[in-house]
Order: structure tokens, then sequence, then C-alpha cells
């Protein structure tokens, strides 16, 4: 166990590093005295849970495993916290009722009855969505929720906290504030016994001794109320350090949007005498004209929407690959996430125990992936389809049963499902995509000559030694540049400019009706 250790510390796996510094940097290699190392992520209730999420928890998660196999002693917690005593700010679009909602603007996210008329609050609905939407990939984690932990008083030594440095956290705070909100700025925001909503009202005076606060209503009265209890709520970043010292938070994720934000509240963490958690720091996703993903424009795409064209574990691939830097989160990247997937999940089998613990497969699986592995990638797949014009995937398996035999849906589950899924995909975007063209003289007469040369080969020859006649031929012709053929051959045959490597293809969709393909193309008839 001890070697595994010392592989682990020098893997070059950013979770394995995160865990390092972790273990070292903040812990000091010891137990915390609350008995477990605590995680945390974040959530905002208002909304539905969505793939922004997904990248923080399956990337909290994988911290969390590599700590488990760097310390397994120190028991390990990962808190998803949900912030539903947040007023509400705005009506969602995306729900029923919105008039009945809109009556109860302000109110803590618990305190506002369902619009689905399933739950006893908007909040917990939001919250169930949230809990089965973690559940669903298999999540180990506690769910909390923030009304729970403020009415129940499990926040109340904290809160007299922050009022007990009341000055020194409002001095924290107001040289970031515009100069017409310091003149109203508190931490705390009163709850309204009346009307039940979170109060954005001026604190006219703080009172440590007796636990309370002094608000000036919307009335214009002076109401002196506890800040204890459920009766008052922090804003946003006093509430965030607040938490993390209550639960002695020691790892917590966030985007680069929430820089700002987390360096404030480790300020008021210090402030208030606790240590802020270690943070990593994840970039944004882009869509695909480069602009950063937004929940309210709708742009970029969502968990559920990824998951229609290929399996979750793709997801948590892309989620895993290098987390701080920006990337594309757009449809085109998922085949490519797939059958980066898939090439992982081919090392594995003949790889050492420190390149498994570099694999992104150690940290999507923690070590156990599945021993299944597919034949043939999700672009060929693609390809497949797309030149037998088809969405039914027993088409598929006729090529695929002749290509390996052996393979069926029942000893290949993992390529049963990339069927389904590569064909979700050339339904939606391959096919309405496609554009054939005719062959030039000079194009149809390669095709020609590869034609003699497939109708020449054996009819064992492998996927190389089709690749390799596919590049002669290819040499043999006026073509500027290898890479020129290539794209001919994807434009003429398969109505696309970008394809799969011939020689496999070939192999699969089989060298007779290859050639029937290319007599067809050489003859200038149509090809769809």
């Amino acid at each position: 166990m001890s070697d595994l250790r010392d592989l682990a510390r020098s893997a070059n796996a950013w979770p394995l590093q995160e865990a390092v510094k972790l273990l070292d940097e903040r812990l000091k290699g010891e137990k915390p005295a609350k008995g477990f190392v605590l995680f945390e992520t974040g959530y905002g209730p208002s909304g539905l849970p969505h793939i922004g999420t997904f990248g923080e928890v399956v990337r909290t998660t994988m911290v969390r495993r590599a700590f488990g196999l760097l310390a397994p002693e120190i028991p390990t917690k990962l808190f998803a916290f949900s912030d539903d005593m947040d007023g509400l700010r705005k009506v969602p679009d995306n729900i029923p009722n919105k008039e009945m909602v809109g009556q109860h603007l302000g109110k803590p996210l618990t305190s506002i009855p369902d619009p689905f008329g399933t739950h006893e609050s908007f909040g917990h609905h939001n919250n169930a969505r949230l809990r089965a939407f973690l559940d669903s990939f298999g999540f180990e984690y506690e769910f909390q929720s923030a009304t729970n932990w403020y009415r129940s008083g499990r926040f109340d030594q904290a809160l007299l906290g922050v009022l007990g440095h009341y000055d020194a956290v409002i001095a924290v705070v107001l040289p970031t504030l515009r100069d017409e909100r310091r003149a109203t700025y508190s931490p705390f925001l009163p709850v309204c016994p009346k009307t039940g909503r979170v109060l954005q009202v001026p604190v006219v005076e703080a009172r440590p001794d007796s636990g309370t606060i002094v608000y000036r209503d919307e009335d214009g009265a002076l109401v002196e109320t506890p800040v204890t209890g459920g009766r008052c709520k922090l804003q946003w970043k006093a509430d965030w350090a607040m938490r993390w010292v209550a639960l002695d938070v020691d790892y917590e994720m966030s985007g680069k949007d929430l820089i700002p934000s987390v360096e404030l509240s480790s300020r008021i963490a210090k402030v208030l005498g606790g240590q802020p958690p270690m943070n990593l720091t994840y970039e944004l996703f882009l869509d695909d004209k480069g602009q950063k993903i937004s929940k309210s424009k709708g742009n970029g795409l969502s968990v559920d929407e990824w998951l229609r064209y290929a399996p979750a574990e793709s997801l948590a691939l892309f989620m895993y690959q290098q987390p701080r830097r920006a990337k594309r989160l757009f449809f085109d990247v998922i085949p490519k996430t797939v059958d980066e997937y898939l090439t992982h999940l081919g090392k594995w089998a003949g790889q050492d125990e420190a390149a498994r613990l570099a694999s992104p497969l150690w940290h999507i699986h923690g070590g156990q992936p599945p021993g299944e592995q597919p034949p043939l990638t999700y672009s060929i797949l693609l390809n497949l389809a797309s030149v037998c014009h088809t969405e039914d995937p027993s088409v598929l398996w006729h090529f695929i049963e002749r290509y390996a035999p052996g393979a069926s849906p029942a000893t290949q589950p993992i390529l049963d499902r990339l069927v389904a899924y590569a064909l979700a995909y050339y339904r939606d975007f391959v096919k309405p995509a496609k554009s054939y063209r005719k062959a030039t003289p000079d194009e149809a007469a390669a095709l020609a000559d590869l034609r003699a040369g497939l109708a020449g080969l054996p009819a064992e020859a492998d996927a190389e030694s089709i690749q390799n006649l596919v590049y002669e031929v290819g040499k043999r012709h006026a073509f500027p540049d290898l890479k020129d053929w290539f794209k001919a051959q994807y434009e003429i045959l398969l109505g696309q400019d970008q394809g799969p490597r011939m020689g496999s293809f070939i192999k699969l969709y089989g060298v007779a009706e290859t050639i029937a393909l290319l007599d067809r193309a050489v003859a200038g008839e149509d090809m769809v």
C-alpha cells in the first residue's frame, strides 16, 4: 500500500496533485479535529441542475477519491449544499404557474409554494431534482439545506461570530462596493416576520451583546430581531465565509468568474477566526462561437443533451481534461471525447500501476473501469451509419458482427450503447449536414484505381493492408497532398469533409460493398 501511495504522490494527474496539496499543506498529514475531511459543492436551487453542477461534483469527487488513495485512514465527506434560503429575485421562464410564483418574490425558495405541485415548496422541488440528478450518476454525497441549517440553529454560533466581528466584516466588504451600495450594506438580511420576505434594508445598529440587529423596515419603523434561528440570513459572500467556518470546509472548487468572491470570502473567514478551504479555480465553458456558456442565454449544451448522444463516462472525461483551461462545450466535441475515452479504455489492460494512476480512467471509475474494449470507435460507427444511410441499429450490427466475429449486443453492451448514441448523433447532426459532390476526372481515375486494387486483394486482407493500398493509390495520382486524396474520398463517398481511417472503414463496411460504392462514384451517380 505504501508503494501505491508513493506512486500516487508522483503521478501526473491533477486530482492526485490536488489531494497531495490538501493532505500536506492544509491538513499537515493529520486527521482534522472534526474527524473527517470535508469537501463541499454549492448549488443555487432557483433553477434546475445543469452541466456546471455535474462538472463541479464530478471533479470534486475525483479529488476526494484521490485523497482516499493517499490517506485511506482519514474519513472524507462530500456536502452538496443548497442555498435554498436565498430570496427569489425573478420568476424562472421554464416553470408552470408563473403568476403564482411571482406573488412570492423575495421569499426564501423553501417558503414559496411549489409551482409543479409535487413538493412542499419550490425549493424542496428543486432540491429533489438536484438529488435525483446526482443520484443518477452514482455520486456519494450528503445533501445539506441552508434553510435547515439556519432554522435549526446549527448556524447560530457562526452567525453570532459574524455579529461579533460586524465592523471588521463590513471593513472587508465596503471597498468592493459602489458608493450607493456602501451606504446601506450589512452582512445580515432580516427575514420579515410579516411577509416572510428576505429584506434588503438598512441595518441601523448591530448589538452583539443581545445577539440582535436593528433595521429600518420598509415602512420606516425600526425593528430589532435576533440574527439566529433563521430570522436573518447573510449576504452571499459573508454567507459563504460563515459556512466555511461553521462547517470547517477543507476543499471547495469554483469557477473563474468567482475569483473575487473567493478572495473576499476567504478574508471574511479569517476575520471570523477560521481557515478558508483549499480552492481549485476551474475555467468556464465556451460555446461554439467562443462565448461564455450561460444558463440565461441557453447557449452551449446541457447534460441531458450530451447524454442523448454519448455515455456519462465521456462527459466525465471531458470534465477531467485540463480543468484550468477554457474549453468549447458544444455538440461537435462529443465524438472526439467518446473516442478518447475508448482509447484510454483500450490501453488500460496493458498499463502498469503508475500509468493507471495517471490515466483519466482511474479518476473516472475509481480505479475500476469496465473490462470491455469495444472493437470500433464512435467515429467509425458514425461513418458506417452515414454510408448506409440508416438509423436502424440492426443494420450497423450486420456489419459489426462480420467485422468482429462473436460480437453482439449481448457480448458487447458498451458497443451496443455506442451504436444507439451514434445513430442519434447521425440523425441529428451528420445527416442534415451531408453534402456530396461529384468526382473530378482526376479523382475519378484515382477512385477507379482504388476499386481495381481492392478487387485484387485477398479475402482475408486486414485493415492495415487496405490502408496501405489507399496510400499507394493516392501517391500514384496527381494530388498536391495526400490529405487532398483522403478529403476527396470523404466528400465524394460520405458527403462530409472529415472522415475515418479508410482501411478500418473499408474492412468494416466490406470490400465488396466499397467496390460497389466506388463504381457509383466513378460513374457520377448520386450517392444519396
